[in-house]
């Protein structure tokens, strides 16, 4: 399985991280990594972790200007992508085909092409045009997911929240995850 993971500059990179990390222990998932310059800045801002630690969880490194990287063209086979966060900024251009740096464009093929895009919007409260932007792409097969917490788990922990939410991204492409507590009764 090939999955392209992008970070925008919206809060909660540390969702990311702990993807890439889940998706780093499976050796038969290569990840394509895309992070904004945003993405970067809300690393160091939110989290102990270093840029360089999260690049070495993915397979493959793009920088956002390189419109003519791999990631950028349809005959690059994917099974899809993952926009984690996902900034309104980056929303609306993707809802609206602005193709202005490899995430937006990335995404642009991976929706032309047919393939999964799962994007993880970040922002409260929500604006009608956020919402437009989110029901446009919803419309169009774009999986909706904001990393909203669940309390039918009982989660302890902060991490116990944010395994839940990447267990949920990772439902998305049939991967297991088992760091999650799911629905029982």
């Amino acid at each position: 399985m090939k999955i392209v993971i992008s970070i925008t500059g919206a809060t909660g990179v540390i969702y990311a991280v702990k993807l890439l990390e889940a998706l780093k222990e499976k050796t038969d998932i290569e990840t394509h990594l895309i992070i904004s310059d945003w993405g970067k800045k809300n690393l160091e801002i939110e989290t102990d972790y270093s840029l360089d630690y999260v690049e070495k969880l993915a397979s493959k490194v793009y920088d956002q200007r390189d419109l003519g990287a791999n990631t950028s063209s349809g005959s690059f086979i994917t099974d899809g992508m993952i926009i984690l966060p996902c900034s309104m900024k980056t929303l609306s251009s993707i809802a609206n085909g602005y193709d202005d740096n490899l995430i937006s464009r990335t995404a642009g093929v991976t929706i032309k092409e047919g393939r999964k895009l799962v994007l993880c919007p970040r922002e409260s409260p929500l604006s009608p045009i956020h919402l437009e932007n989110m029901l446009k792409l919803s419309r169009i097969g774009v999986c909706i997911l904001p990393p909203f917490p669940a309390f039918y788990n009982n989660p302890q922990t902060l991490e116990d929240i944010i395994n839940h939410n990447v267990m949920k991204v990772l439902d998305q492409f049939g991967i297991s995850f088992d760091s999650a507590k799911r629905w029982s009764k």
